[in-house]
């Protein structure tokens, strides 16, 4: 609501309360004693204080049958609302033809994933049997490096060393015998024996046996400081480089191995993957046909359901979503009322307390229930809809196993607050709180003067009187500055309930009111705070700070109002705050 219309409405009602302030002063000056207003005798007798709401039966036991299937779907089948069912019997079938594609999808990859594993399993064996024969076949070339280099310097270096002494002793031999040959030839010679050619001959021999003896320690040198050394490093390198190559092929045979197997459990995790999709699929066809758990009667959820979860009835084609409710299946003939209580209320009830239960397709009977529990927390989907509006769920367990009753009928459920068996009360608009006093208007002589009186517990109704009245006191029902709404009650609250007397179920509230008492003090005198009664003195201070100016301008207009637009605006002025407790008054209940 705007700010413009708020002040708009407040401005409205400033006018109307100094309407009516000069209207109950042109009609104070008549002196009559009919010019008051209607008034109210005080009378004594039984009270009840109980307030109506409204609610929906439900089957106490019950099988909830929802849809498992995920998503969203459709339905093809649904049996008959109403329909008595069997165990086994067929109550639902959703569209199956999205997981019918999915399922051979999912078929088609659970085969592929099937090759898949069987690939990596083989090419896991050969990965391993490669890796073998890498890893032998290094460890051979290892093992053949390391012989190799101990066969050099425990065999061939040994050898050859022992060669190259050989062929310096040798050569040292022949060359002592060439010396001894060539001096014995110069001897020869010297005598005459033989020619110089043979000299020469003998010169050369011992010259070349001297070089042979030299290039022997030579040959022994060069084995001893260069080719030893050098075979000895190229063998103990090859072996080095043999341990490095056994080295890189173990760790290259185990990553492949390492690799294989990893891919082995990737291809055997999708393949169980792939395989656990498809048996949810198939899961998912099996739950589109939902047969009845039980014996029953087949009651739609949508028809279960009213106000704001109110929607079209379940059909052929309806489109229904993951875990909603589709069908009730009461197994008995038990049966609750689930009402939604105002908060306005939430004080006055608890558990324990008795109620009368009225079915609208039921008329003329009443049936007898126990509030089993209130919701801790206002209902959601009622804030959600409107977030002035708090309610809370409250469930009423009837008596008796009615098979009359039926989930889904509506139903009215009187909460008994309270029983009096003998209490003075007037009519709730007769009472009007100015300051932090509960005040009436009593008759005094000829005029109504104003009385403090102590108040209890009200029905929206009638309000109880617990002091400050007596029998045969007349009140006025619309107090000086403002005004009430609905008709006056005149008919007797006793009166109200003589129907509520037949079967014992007078007997059984008031049983039900005793076993609330044993936990729960009284809370009249504590509850008057809470009752709603117009504020005279509110008016009064608006109307005293008009200018004389604008007072005289309203004296005018209410002057110039009839007798029913006068009404209707005491009506809007000060009808409002009991304009819901006076809707469903019964006709019989008006005054004068």
């Amino acid at each position: 609501m705007s700010k413009n219309r708020i002040y708009m409405i407040i401005g409205i009602a400033v006018i109307i309360l100094a309407a009516i302030l000069v209207s109950g002063q042109i009609l104070k000056s008549k002196n009559s004693t009919d010019s008051d207003g209607p008034t109210y005798q005080v009378k004594h007798g039984p009270l009840t204080i109980s307030f109506v709401e409204s609610g929906t039966i439900k089957a106490r036991d019950q099988i909830i049958i929802k849809n498992e299937v995920e998503g969203r779907t459709s339905i093809t089948y649904i049996i008959p609302e109403g329909n008595r069912v069997k165990k086994g019997d067929l109550l639902i079938e959703l569209d199956v033809s999205t997981l019918e594609d999915q399922k051979i999808d999912k078929e088609i990859a659970v085969q592929n994933g099937e090759a898949a594993f069987i690939g990596a399993k083989e090419s896991l064996a050969v990965v391993e049997n490669q890796a073998k024969s890498d890893v032998d076949l290094a460890t051979l070339t290892l093992d053949f490096a390391r012989q190799d280099l101990d066969k050099y310097i425990q065999g061939e270096h040994p050898y050859e060393l022992d060669k190259a002494n050989a062929d310096i002793t040798l050569a040292q031999e022949e060359l002592t015998r060439a010396q001894e040959t060539l001096r014995w030839s110069k001897l020869l010679y010297g005598e005459k024996y033989i020619s110089q050619t043979e000299l020469q001959a003998d010169e050369i021999a011992e010259k070349k046996k001297t070089l042979d003896t030299e290039l022997a320690k030579k040959s022994k040198n060069l084995l001893t400081d260069y080719t030893y050394k050098r075979n000895l490093a190229k063998f103990q390198s090859d072996v080095n480089q043999a341990e490095m190559a056994m080295e890189r092929t173990q760790r290259k045979a185990n990553a492949n191995v390492i690799q294989a197997q990893a891919e082995l459990k990737a291809k055997e995790a999708e393949f169980g993957r792939q395989k656990d999709k498809l048996a949810k699929v198939e899961d998912q066809i099996g739950k589109t046909k939902i047969y009845a758990p039980d014996d029953g009667l087949a009651i739609y959820a949508t028809s279960a359901k009213s106000g704001h979860d109110a929607r079209e009835p379940l059909d052929v084609g309806s489109e229904v979503q993951e875990r909603e409710e589709l069908i009730y299946l009461p197994t008995g003939n038990a049966s609750n009322a689930e009402v939604m209580v105002h908060e306005s209320h939430l004080k006055k009830i608890s558990a324990g307390m008795p109620a009368i239960i009225t079915i609208d397709a039921l008329q003329g009977k009443t049936f007898y229930g126990t509030i089993e529990s209130i919701a801790p927390l206002p209902d959601a989907r009622s804030m959600w809809m409107n977030p002035d509006l708090k309610v809370y769920t409250t469930k009423i367990t009837i008596d008796g196993n009615d098979p009359a009753l039926r989930t889904g009928m509506s139903c009215q459920a009187e909460i008994i607050v309270k029983q009096y068996q003998d209490a003075f009360y007037i009519p709730l608009q007769a009472v009007i709180k100015i300051g932090n006093e509960f005040n009436v208007y009593a008759k005094a002589g000829k005029s109504f003067q104003p009385r403090k009186v102590k108040i209890g517990l009200d029905n929206n109704k009638v309000i109880h009187i617990i002091d400050g009245l007596k029998d045969g006191d007349i009140v006025l029902l619309n107090p000086p500055f403002k005004s009430t709404t609905g008709d006056s009650q005149n008919r007797s609250p006793s009166e109200q309930s003589s129907a509520e007397n037949k079967d014992g179920m007078q007997e059984k509230i008031a049983q039900g009111l005793k076993n609330v008492e044993t936990n729960q003090q009284p809370q009249d005198a504590n509850q008057q705070a809470n009752t709603q009664l117009p504020d005279a003195g509110k008016g009064k201070r608006q109307f005293e700070n008009l200018t004389p100016q604008q007072r005289e301008e309203m004296k005018k207009k209410f002057e110039q109002m009839t007798p029913e637009e006068r009404e209707k605006a005491r009506q809007k002025l000060g009808g409002k705050n009991r304009q819901q407790g006076s809707k469903k008054r019964d006709p019989n209940e008006q005054n004068q």
